[in-house]
């Protein structure tokens, strides 16, 4: 579905008024304007203000025009998923055998990154506040309750009402609460939300508390698990909050099971010994130098103290192992956490072989995304859509999983 603001601009001609009085007498700015001009979606409170102002109905000014209907296989099952990233999570659902009705991503590089690897899914590069007050049935072309998943997840932030059992009410002003405005409108069959096992202590406690009472009025049963990548296929040790709902009326119908731990942890050795170029952020000369001091596997406290302590500097005197520090990883072992920066201070990898740090693509193979899938934007940006994406292959074992349990009530 997209959208039209041509009935607005004809009101705007009966009503002898040009685009610069509009935004003037009802205090849109000019970036709302410029997006009405692109027919681009606005906030609801931005077409509430031009309503009031026009003395109008909503209807007056927004159209939502049918586009040509996207063919999605009739055995596959549809998903929708909210702040898309790179596209970790929505590589894995796919291959799990799921077809995506429409991805929403804010950052650009990365809307660029899904588009560029997947011309035929349909990327909505916008704000999702902009989307959630939409018609979303009319929107996605697909009625509620017959979505199969909403999938995706929200960073996390404090809820300023948290505890109060408001309902959704507690999350507004959140990421979080346009994913629950989706659940509440969509309906869907089931919903995967993932994040950082923090979320679980994140406020003590009262954020995931929120979060789950908001999935529990909305209807579902939920099922959480905090799964580590390394157990999935995935050489990297990341572990993730996975939360699994199912609408309650098809509880008696749809069970679901998380992936079983796989036999076989993959390490580095499995994936960087051919691993194609890629960008990367070499150390600086001295940097690189110290860290030809460090044996793979080992860390500050594996070379002369001298020469560690004056690269440490106010880090020395800090309490705890400060294992992070000239972390040097080994062939032998899974890669740690990747991270959405080559080289910080206290969380540093450096390759096993090379005094540098892991490029775009080594840390891309971490994550289990496919040599041919590209990134958008510059290096940095690279980095951190790399970093910030779920393992490909962990996605790909929840969603077969959630396939299974779909397969009930196809």
């Amino acid at each position: 579905m997209a959208i039209c603001y041509d009935k607005l601009w004809k009101l705007l001609i009966d009503k002898k008024m040009n685009r610069t009085e509009l935004k003037e007498a009802s205090g849109i700015s000019f970036n709302v304007l410029a997006r009405l001009g692109k027919n681009e979606p606005v906030s609801f409170e931005s077409i509430e203000k031009i309503c009031f102002t026009l003395n109008c109905k909503i209807e007056d000014v927004v159209e939502i025009q049918k586009e040509e209907p996207k063919q999605i296989d009739s055995d596959a099952f549809t998903t929708i998923e909210l702040f898309a990233g790179a596209g970790g999570l929505a590589l894995g659902i796919e291959k799990a055998g799921f077809e995506p009705l429409g991805l929403i991503e804010f950052d650009k590089d990365a809307a660029e990154s899904l588009k560029i690897n997947r011309s035929n899914w349909r990327v909505i590069h916008d704000d999702i506040a902009n989307i959630s007050c939409l018609d979303l049935e009319e929107y996605f072309g697909i009625k509620k309750g017959d979505l199969d998943l909403l999938s995706g997840g929200a960073p996390c932030q404090a809820f300023s009402y948290a505890g109060k059992r408001l309902g959704l009410e507690d999350a507004r002003g959140t990421l979080f609460y346009h994913y629950a405005t989706f659940l509440q409108k969509l309906q869907p069959k089931m919903f995967l939300f993932e994040n950082v096992r923090g979320l679980l202590t994140h406020d003590k406690g009262r954020t995931y508390a929120t979060i789950t009472n908001i999935f529990e009025q909305a209807g579902y049963t939920i099922q959480k698990k905090v799964l580590n990548a390394w157990d999935f296929g995935v050489p990297q040790k990341r572990e993730r909050l996975i939360t699994v709902g199912i609408r309650n009326d098809l509880v008696g119908k749809v069970s679901f099971s998380f992936p079983k731990e796989h036999d076989y942890k993959p390490v580095l050795r499995d994936v960087l010994l051919d691993c194609p170029e890629g960008p990367g952020v070499p150390y600086g000369e001295n940097k690189r130098k110290i860290f030809e001091l460090v044996p793979p596997g080992g860390y500050w406290r594996d070379i002369d103290p001298e020469i560690a302590k004056a690269y440490m500097k106010s880090c020395w005197d800090m309490e705890g192992g400060r294992t992070g520090i000239l972390r040097r990883m080994s062939l032998d072992e899974p890669s740690l956490t990747v991270l959405t920066s080559p080289s910080q201070k206290q969380t540093e990898r450096c390759h096993p072989l090379e005094a540098r740090p892991f490029t775009v693509r080594e840390n891309a193979r971490c994550q289990t995304f496919p040599d041919e899938w590209q990134f958008c934007g510059s290096v940095q940006s690279q980095y951190k859509q790399v970093g910030n994406a779920v393992p490909v292959n962990l996605a790909y074992e929840i969603g077969l999983e959630i396939h299974k349990s779909l397969e009930g009530v196809k």
